[in-house]
This record gives structure tokens, sequence and C-alpha cells, in this order.
């Protein structure tokens, strides 16, 4: 059997309703089936997902799948998949969305023409049907550039705001240097430390235009959708975030924008968490006061002073008690 050109690893918890689609645009990413390779990860679904993933596996020259009979979460289920990658690149899938055809056929040959470390794409999100393009926050297309570049400015959307896993392609080199593998355990936030990493350590990427990746929101199963404890995972995602930008060489550079992000992100499940139970909701503000006071000062100063007013005024709280304001 030929070596694969691209490993596809698919995570999926409950996702029964969807991941026959998702399977079914993965057979049509090759003329050549041989050049994929699946790794499918069923985390403790109690739905039908591992049946389908077996039944679609048999499909395939090249796949297994692996079975957790309790979630372990999407950053563990993927570091799972992760060691059994076969191919020279990979990509990641989650199991409610799907791919046009050809798009891998096109991601393979372009991280090898341009020689990168990895790529990012746009996607297409879909909502009740309507489908809407949400584009890379990168100025340039088709553009080798040290990735440190997509990182800045501190207060606008950038690559790095742009987290999602499933929206590129990397080389296995970003495996063996020890730059893909997932912060184990989280189950919410994950890609925030992932997508960091990548940034201030790889050495190339660029943007590039693809045959599309949907992405299904609005799935009651998702965890963008759930309010639970798994969401308070997303300060110790931003606390890991500070703490490599921290050791950077160029830390005074990049400390800012993490700050603006953990600020951002603060903000958001402050909001959110109005709709918690109240003990969630109490674990929330603490969680979100811990990530603060593990925050520099004088950064916090300066990103609060560039603050739009409803974002200042959702913290204040929070800021005074973190002791960042009076």
């Amino acid at each position: 059997m030929r070596r694969p050109l691209v490993t596809v690893i698919l995570p999926a918890k409950d996702a029964g309703a969807y991941i026959a689609t998702t399977l079914e645009t993965l057979l049509r990413q090759f003329d050549d089936p041989s050049a994929l390779q699946l790794v499918a990860i069923d985390d403790g679904s109690r739905d039908g997902t591992g049946d389908l993933m077996r039944r679609y596996a048999a499909r395939f020259p090249n796949a297994e799948v692996i079975v957790n009979p309790s979630p372990r979460g999407l950053a563990s289920a993927r570091n799972q998949g992760l060691a059994l990658v076969e191919a020279e690149t990979f990509c990641f899938v989650d199991g409610d969305d799907w791919m046009q055809p050809g798009r891998l056929s096109v991601l393979s040959s372009r991280v090898h023409e341009l020689g990168a470390d990895f790529l990012r794409t746009d996607h297409v999100t879909v909502r009740e049907g309507v489908r809407t393009l949400v584009r890379a926050p990168h100025p340039w297309r088709e553009q080798l550039v040290p990735p440190r570049e997509g990182i800045l400015p501190d207060s606008a959307s950038t690559m790095v705001d742009y987290p999602f896993a499933w929206a590129g392609i990397f080389h296995r080199r970003m495996i063996d240097q020890g730059l893909a593998a997932f912060p184990p355990g989280l189950f919410t936030a994950e890609d925030r430390p992932w997508i960091w990493r990548l940034h201030l350590q790889a050495a190339s990427f660029a943007v590039v235009d693809a045959p599309a990746l949907l992405y299904r929101r609005g799935v009651s199963t998702s965890l963008t959708q759930v309010r639970d404890r798994r969401q308070l995972d997303f300060a110790r995602a931003m606390s890991e975030v500070v703490d490599l930008v921290e050791i950077d060489p160029e830390a005074e550079r990049f400390l800012p924008k993490a700050v603006w992000t953990a600020l951002a992100l603060s903000s958001h499940h402050l909001v959110r968490s109005r709709r918690m139970p109240r003990a969630l909701r109490i674990e929330m503000r603490a969680a979100i006061r811990g990530l603060l006071e593990r925050l520099p000062h004088a950064e916090v100063v300066a990103a609060v002073a560039r603050l739009e007013g409803s974002r200042r005024r959702v913290l204040a709280s929070s800021l005074r008690r973190s002791g960042h304001v009076r």
C-alpha cells in the first residue's frame, strides 16, 4: 500500500446525526482513495457515532477507529490521532462539519509547493441552511511568511484569533517538533494555546484558497452552545497562552495581544455566565478573577484604557477584585 498523502484526524462525541456526511465527503478528496489515511476517535459517544465510524472505515484503504469508553475531551482525542499520523501532512475535521470535494488534494499540493509548515484557509459557516463565508484575518494570500507576522496588531482580529484547528493543513514536522499537540484535558478553548504555539514557534505559514470546509453552527451538542463546567477551561487555556508568550524572546512585543485577548474572552464569558446556574456562575467568575490576577498589571491597565465601554463595564468588578483597577 502506498504511503498516504494526508492523515485526517476525526474526533467526535455523539455526532451520529451528522458524521455520515463528514465521512462521505472524505471519500471525495482524492481520485486515489489510498491517498488518505483516516484516524477516527469515538470519544465516549452514547449514540451511533462509533458504529458509523466503523462502517465507513471499511470503505477506506487505510483507516483506524479508536474508542474511548468515556469522554476524554477534544484536546486529548486529537492528540490520540496525532500519535497515529502516517502521512507527510495531516489535518483535523470535526464530526458535524464537512468538506467540498478535492479540498485535501489542493491543500496537500500547496503545502509542498510553498514549503510551508502549515497552511490556513477561509471557511464557510452553515446555520439553518444559510451559508456565510468567514475569511481568515490575514492580508496576504498565497504568500509564505513567518507565523509571527500573523499575531499583531493587538486590538484587531488576527490569525491567533482564528484558532480553528480544522481550517488548514499541517506538515508532519509540526508533530516531530512538538508543536502539534493540544493541552491535554481541555474540553473547550483547547485551540487557543495551540494556535499561539504554532505562530510563535513554527517557521512558515500561508493563507491559501481551497475548496471549502463547511462548519455547522447552532448544533445543540456543540461545546460552543452548551453552558456547563467545560466552559471554565477557557481561563486555563488563556493562562497557558500567557505562559507561552512570557518565555518568548519577543514577549514585550506580543504580551499586549495576549492580554487583550484574555480580557475580550473574559468579557464574553462573563456575559454568557448570566444564563448559567448560580453555582456555576460563581465558579466562572472565580476562574476569570484567577486569570486576571495572573495577567501582567501594566499590560492590563493599557488594554483596559482602550476597551470599548461595554466591555469595561462587564469587566469592572472582576478587574477591581483582581487588583488591576480601583
